[in-house]
């Protein structure tokens, strides 16, 4: 007997962490109070057939990234950037957000070490009235000195959870140098002979200094680490060394083989899987999938193909809730959070997002966070046909 009190939600596809059934939930304060296959109330919300999965949880974005600087000569205050960058990720059916910001001298970066440690205070002082959960995810340049009188200050982000590991000597891993060479004549407008000039000098300067070890104590006990761009084995096998739990885009089969071997969780992107893969010719995230070797997607740069390989993958024949557990409880697991959110069981928070898929990619109709709507929307339902 339900209490005529409860909020519920019904007539819906729900995925669990083990499997799909159309049926009912029940949330009570904001906590999924009850589960009910095959049973439909009157006087719940009528979801119409559509699935209800748990929200995803996006553990690396640079979307930030495209609010702050929609064009490279036009930029925009981080309030003004953080509310759309919220908003965006409601309606995209992310609940938990993770908004990457580089810690680097590099020589393409925006800003400087103490403009993006600025950057990251105002997220962490402002994300207690956004729509969704929000943290921040450091990637920090272990190559560069300059960082290491931030540390503390970096460490005393109540937001920040996730530091990561983003090697900046050039050549090593995500780009050639050829590649580096052409975005410096493109970003910076130099001549060739001055980009291979300054990225001489840069491979000089950063392959003397590693300071992972530092970064490692100064986070320890605070911050998942991480590894970004992994390409060789010697890479993960460093990382492992330094602490490292989490395998961010290897870029190559071998690498990803070797973190999996090491007991890392590996992350690829949501694009690479939505595109049929990569966009700058590294690692196709379905070869990894094949071979078992990924845990988590991400949306990295764009978060409609985080729900939208969802679906790819369930019109690939991937049953649901494995696919939706890539988006969902294999992060909150990762990050520690799986006691109390990422899948849909009784006694965790009523984080959760309903959706049809009839169009080849995911229609957001409904985001709740704590039980409470942070997003609706009206539109012709549909929903993805049932798996065979």
């Amino acid at each position: 007997m339900i209490d005529m009190n409860t909020h519920l939600l019904t007539n819906a596809q729900v995925v669990t962490p083990t499997g799909h059934f159309n049926g009912t939930i029940s949330i009570d304060n904001g906590i999924i109070s009850g589960i009910y296959k095959d049973k439909f109330y009157a006087e719940g919300i009528d979801l119409q057939g559509q699935w209800l999965i748990p929200g995803c949880i996006d553990i690396h974005t640079d979307y930030l990234e495209k609010e702050l600087h929609p064009r490279s000569s036009a930029s925009f205050a981080p309030p003004f950037a953080a509310h759309f960058l919220d908003v965006r990720a409601a309606s995209c059916g992310l609940t938990t957000v993770f908004s990457a910001i580089s810690f680097s001298e590099q020589e393409t970066k925006q800003r400087t070490i103490e403009q993006a440690l600025i950057l990251a205070r105002q997220i962490d002082v402002t994300r207690g009235s956004m729509l969704v959960r929000h943290y921040l995810h450091a990637r920090i340049d272990p190559n560069t000195d300059t960082l290491l009188p931030h540390l503390a200050d970096l460490a005393a982000l109540e937001s920040l959870y996730l530091v990561v590991f983003n090697d900046t000597i050039p050549g090593t891993r995500q780009f050639t140098i050829e590649q580096q060479i052409q975005t410096r004549i493109k970003e910076r407008g130099y001549t060739r002979e001055k980009a291979i000039e300054t990225i001489e000098q840069q491979i000089q300067r950063t392959q003397k200094v590693n300071n992972r070890d530092k970064i490692r104590e100064t986070f320890a006990g605070k911050c998942i680490l991480g590894s970004h761009d992994d390409t060789t084995v010697e890479h993960v096998i460093e990382a492992s060394a330094c602490g490292v739990t989490l395998a961010e885009m290897p870029t190559t089969l071998a690498a990803a083989r070797k973190a999996k071997e090491l007991g890392m969780w590996v992350c690829m992107g949501a694009p690479n899987y939505f595109r049929g893969g990569s966009h700058c010719g590294n690692l196709s995230c379905k070869e990894a999938m094949d071979e078992g070797l990924v845990d988590i997607l991400c949306s990295d740069y764009h978060f409609p193909t985080m729900l939208g390989s969802v679906v790819r993958m369930i019109e690939d024949g991937i049953a649901p809730h494995e696919a939706v557990n890539l988006v969902s409880l294999n992060p909150a697991k990762m990050l520690g959070f799986d006691a109390y959110t990422g899948s849909i069981a009784v006694g965790k928070r009523a984080d959760l997002v309903s959706f049809s898929g009839d169009r080849s990619f995911a229609a957001v109709s409904n985001v709740w966070v704590d039980g409470t709507s942070k997003f609706a929307a009206d539109y012709k339902k549909g929903v993805l046909p049932l798996v065979r």
